[in-house]
């Protein structure tokens, strides 16, 4: 039998993690079709992939139907930090609910295997240290976070409905705070937040007193995790935890950054935003008996790769679209910071 490439639909992949997912799928030998609406995607995230003969970008909002034929698909599109999914709400939950219900439907008729991005947010603030999956969370419904939080639990619950009802292939993945080159400056995100405060000896900004922590994944390991994934047999559905067990206070990530900078930016505490979890670290005990994964990535050898990419982003600011950032880093998913950014000239 010859042999035929996957073809492979990424959503939201000229974002952050799309885009090296995007990378890691063309680098396997895959044909793959990145969808993204451009709303935090950016296509700089994806141009040097522009001239893959088996890569193809295409624009669209997959709160719309979607007819393509595909064997595998990757549903990571939603904003991921709070200034994004904050700035409309509305938009946010859409994404996560009809996103996944057009998704599960295009999977449904191609027959191709689905997974969904979930998050760590699904936890909400935790009763229950480390996380693991069989814990239900504690989330507030009616907060400002809820768009997110709740718009990917009910994403969750599509994907298994639709596996009971219609028998579909699902993978659901729970991404814990995930970091490196093509974060976008803007995104209020902890590890972005720091790093161009930190190169512009601006004063680093924490939402509370920096007691806070976060386990932080870098992307390369986050990827892999992924692929991982979607290669376990079909009677695996997850849910799985995706993160890195290394937990670490936000006021110890500043220190570092600042060291890893040579910065002479001072660390600045402000109020801690509503319902802000204190603790977030994944119990991945799942993850590394079925998959055969653990982060590999060290914390400072990730942040000097991240921090290099923000020099040069920072150096050619005009051209690659990117502002400085002024604003209080608190960590959301991935480190977000209430939307209050102001732009420095």
């Amino acid at each position: 039998m010859a042999y035929r490439r996957k073809r492979v639909l990424v959503t939201g992949g000229a974002g952050f993690l799309g885009s090296h997912l995007c990378e890691r799928l063309l680098a396997e030998g895959h044909d793959v079709l990145c969808v993204d609406n451009f709303y935090t995607g950016t296509k700089d995230n994806i141009a040097h992939l522009l001239g893959d003969p088996h890569f193809e970008l295409m624009r669209h909002d997959i709160t719309f139907p979607l007819y393509v034929e595909v064997d595998e698909i990757y549903n990571l599109a939603c904003p991921a930090s709070p200034v994004h999914y904050q700035r409309d709400p509305v938009q946010t939950t859409k994404t996560s609910v009809h996103g996944a219900i057009n998704m599960l439907g295009l999977a449904k008729r191609t027959g191709a295997k689905i997974l969904q991005a979930s998050t760590s947010e699904v936890y909400g603030d935790p009763a229950v240290h480390p996380q693991e999956e069989g814990y239900w969370g504690n989330v507030n419904p009616i907060g400002a976070r809820s768009c997110y939080d709740e718009g990917k639990r009910c994403a969750e619950t599509l994907f298994f409905d639709y596996r009971r009802q219609h028998g579909l292939r699902i993978k659901v993945a729970r991404i814990f705070n995930t970091y490196g080159p093509r974060m976008h400056p803007d995104d209020g995100r902890v590890v972005s937040n720091f790093i161009v405060q930190a190169l512009e000896d601006a004063p680093l900004t924490i939402h509370g007193d920096g007691s806070q922590t976060r386990s932080f994944c870098y992307v390369d390991d986050m990827v892999e995790a992924l692929v991982r994934l979607m290669e376990t047999p079909d009677t695996f559905t997850g849910p799985v935890n995706l993160g890195n067990p290394d937990e670490v206070p936000i006021r110890e990530l500043a220190r570092e950054i600042v060291r890893l900078t040579g910065s002479r930016s001072e660390l600045v505490f402000r109020e801690r935003p509503e319902d802000d979890p204190h603790r977030r670290r994944p119990d991945i005990s799942l993850a590394r008996r079925v998959l055969g994964w653990q982060p590999q990535t060290r914390l400072e050898t990730g942040l000097r790769e991240t921090i290099a990419y923000f020099r040069s982003l920072l150096g050619n600011s005009g051209a690659a679209g990117a502002s400085p950032v002024r604003a209080a880093a608190e960590p959301g998913e991935g480190g977000g910071a209430e939307p209050r950014l102001r732009r420095g000239g």
